[in-house]
């Protein structure tokens, strides 16, 4: 609970934003920020050697920045994991384990496995390492983890203070870009932990990661008709619970890479 006050205070920061223009990969580099400041320095070592200079945020974003290459054309299908009805926690459990599907769940686990191989070549370590950042961090965005009939909310189209846009895209990117910040400025007014709250986040397992993003799709279903114009009332209603699923994600990565590499 203590977490989530802070959030709550932090999102105060964020209440005022001005319309402003950044970039849609945002979220990613805020999760990718946080989880860079938890990474062990073994952990941290070894992530060198496969990115080199290249960050942890700025190469979360790679795994949408090729989507227009064909030859990355089968990945598209790693960055969600779509249901067709609401699930209580044991259902989805249960779903998940028998899950054989090509989705999210299911190649990170794949990652996990195969970056803990002595012998998996280079290339393979920078694009798998590559995957299992955006991948994790794409399991803590609500709209991935959502309905399959409207893709994902891509579907269900809205206005965002009179722009066409879709719910999939509200959450994706246009709530944490309206804030005004750069990745490194919103990641300094959210990035607020304990060792005991990281410790709680990270000994979730990924089944939980998912059925925490998809209650909360399904509050944002209820709570977002189409066609709606969306304006500062739902910035301030949900900003807190970005920042909450941006924060969970950073911590949740650098456990999962200390995991790996550490």
């Amino acid at each position: 609970m203590q977490l989530f006050k802070k959030l709550a205070i932090a999102a105060l920061v964020l209440l005022t934003p001005a319309l402003a223009s950044a970039w849609g990969n945002e979220g990613h580099r805020i999760s990718g920020q946080i989880a860079d400041s938890y990474l062990t320095p073994k952990a941290r070592a070894a992530i060198k050697k496969i990115l080199g200079n290249e960050s942890i945020a700025l190469a979360s974003n790679w795994a949408d920045f090729i989507k227009s290459d064909d030859n990355y054309k089968y990945l598209s299908s790693w960055h969600y994991v779509d249901f067709d009805r609401p699930m209580s926690q044991p259902e989805m459990v249960e779903f998940l384990e028998h899950d054989n599907n090509t989705d999210a769940y299911v190649k990170l686990k794949f990652l996990i496995t195969e970056l803990k191989k002595k012998d998996l070549s280079q290339s393979n370590k920078l694009l798998y390492l590559r995957m299992l950042i955006h991948i994790t961090e794409d399991l803590h965005q609500p709209m991935h983890t959502a309905h399959s009939s409207d893709k994902g909310g891509n579907d269900v189209k809205l206005n965002w203070f009179g722009k066409p846009t879709n719910l999939h895209s509200v959450w994706d990117s246009e709530l944490i870009d309206f804030q005004g910040l750069s990745y490194t400025e919103y990641t300094a007014a959210i990035n607020h932990t304990t060792p005991e709250q990281r410790a709680q986040l990270q000994k979730a397992p990924i089944t939980q990661w998912i059925f925490e993003s998809s209650q909360l799709a399904e509050k944002i279903y209820a709570d977002t008709k189409p066609d709606s114009n969306l304006n500062y009332t739902y910035n301030f209603k949900y900003i807190a619970t970005i920042n909450q699923q941006l924060l969970k994600g950073g911590v949740r990565l650098a456990g999962v890479l200390n995991e790996i590499f550490g």
